[in-house]
């Protein structure tokens, strides 16, 4: 049974509660009442004051690549503070860097921003069979004097949110001709200079080619060139040449272009596909070789030649042009006349592995700078054995948790690697057949040897046996 004073203590208690949850409500209330009057105080002066748009297109044409202007105002409008408070909002991941979210814009988003004193907006639309655009807004009394530092400023802003958070892209080619042909994905290849296994003095000597090219925008205009250039690389699969490719592009900070030539139906697409690519790029041609050996015509050679060299490949400077083959040594024929100097400035053999590159390959992979089995691997290299640096760093992969293991499987790899090449089966062809000589003559040694101990028994024993003549025996 609840005492009088219980039941007045509890009464209390309900009124306390019941009060708080109306302040509450109340303030939350004239938050949202104040958000209101924000939303209508904004629509009256929209709807009052004149004001102007201007509309900044992703393409301005569907054979023209992306607006830089577009890529920059995105990158910038997507960064503003205001864009997480709108009421529609789509929020990504970084598939290179976790836990980093950024904001993606979508159709019809309004996003508000200010400078000095001016009040902006952008708002992001996407019409049917028009593209992708961004809508700016301001007042018109604002325009001259807001317009252009406002741009500029969204220039300099994107241009340090790229290089703060800058991501190699990959493009690859996809095929027909209709709609967006290059399909883009983030490089997640953590290949870099530092984890190449190459000769030190002959990476060293690339790098300084690629910073070089990097400081000579003047240098190019000088001397009357397009500020671009071709490397080829060559040698078997396996070797390294897609990884330099991606610690070229990591150096540089340049996306890659991915050039799948069998699905180019012809010349003019293949100009098509160039000109929609961008300047900061490496453009990569895989198989050159294979390529050109099954190509028929003289129309689809020709018009990979105009794309190396022709005046199409110059519609756009600071670019990277890499060509490789999966020959050991250089193409010959039809193709020495792609690869010829003027085309190729820098051509690169990537050969299979040798011990020091093994040493190098230890080193990172299984952490031994030294072990009491590099005798036998050096012999193995020494007699032939060959592997690719993608054999080696497989096997050392496997077995990584023990280098003893892992050090005499590259051992029986280079064995059976030597035993397999050319050159080991005529030598063993050679020795067996020297043995088999040898076993033939030894043979007729014996033979004869044989026939020279029979004869001297039969001799001795015709001297002992009495001889009969006529049935009489001689003596008796």
């Amino acid at each position: 049974m609840i005492t009088p004073a219980a039941g007045k203590l509890l009464s209390t208690a309900i009124a306390a509660a019941a009060c708080f949850f109306l302040l509450l409500r109340i303030i939350i209330s004239l938050k949202s009442l104040i958000f209101l009057i924000a939303r209508l105080y904004r629509w009256t002066e929209d709807h009052t004051q004149a004001h102007q748009t201007f509309t900044i297109p992703r393409q301005a044409d569907d054979d023209l690549p992306e607006n830089p202007l577009y890529r920059k105002a995105a990158a910038y409008v997507a960064a503003l503070p205001a864009a997480e408070d709108s009421d529609h909002t789509s929020l990504l991941s970084s598939f290179s860097r976790p836990n980093d979210i950024s904001v993606h814009l979508i159709p019809g988003q309004i996003v508000l921003d200010s400078f000095f004193g001016a009040r902006l907006s952008w708002t992001f639309v996407s019409p049917a069979g028009s593209g992708d655009a961004l809508v700016l807004r301001l007042r018109r009394q604002d325009r001259h004097r807001v317009l252009r530092p406002y741009l500029r400023h969204v220039e300099s802003v994107a241009e340090e949110i790229e290089i703060r958070r800058k991501e190699i892209k990959l493009y690859t080619n996809a095929a027909g001709s209709v709609g967006r042909r290059w399909r883009s994905v983030t490089m997640s290849h953590p290949a870099t200079f530092d984890t190449l296994v190459m000769d030190p003095e002959f990476k060293a000597r690339v790098r300084a080619d690629l910073e070089l090219f990097l400081k000579g925008r003047a240098y190019y205009a000088r001397m009357g060139r397009v500020w671009k250039r071709s490397y080829f690389l060559y040698g078997s699969p396996g070797t390294g040449k897609s990884s330099f490719v991606v610690a070229m592009a990591r150096f540089l900070g340049y996306n890659v272009y991915d050039l799948d030539l069998p699905l180019v139906s012809g010349a003019g697409d293949l100009r098509s596909l160039l000109l929609d690519t961008w300047p900061r790029s490496v453009i990569l041609v895989e198989d050159l070789d294979r390529y050109l050996a099954a190509a028929t015509g003289e129309a689809r050679i020709s018009g990979l030649l105009c794309f190396m060299d022709g005046v199409f490949s110059c519609c756009g400077e600071e670019r990277i042009m890499v060509f490789t083959a999966s020959g050991e040594k250089e193409v010959a024929g039809l193709e020495q006349e792609v690869v010829r100097s003027g085309r190729v400035d820098f051509p690169i053999h990537f050969p299979r592995c040798d011990f020091t590159a093994f040493k190098t390959m230890a080193g990172s992979y299984l952490g031994v700078t030294d072990h009491k089995l590099y005798a036998q691997v050096e012999e193995g290299f020494q007699n032939g054995g060959q592997l690719s640096h993608a054999e080696l760093g497989e096997i050392m992969l496997a077995n990584r948790c023990s280098p003893s293991r892992a050090i005499k499987n590259v051992i029986s790899a280079l064995q059976r690697s030597s035993s397999s090449t050319p050159a080991a089966a005529v030598e063993k062809k050679n020795c067996g057949g020297k043995v088999e000589e040898g076993i033939k003559e030894g043979g007729k040694e014996i033979r004869r040897l044989y026939g020279l101990i029979r004869m001297r028994s039969w001799s001795k024993k015709e001297r002992r046996m009495p001889v009969e003549i006529n049935g009489v025996v001689a003596g008796e």
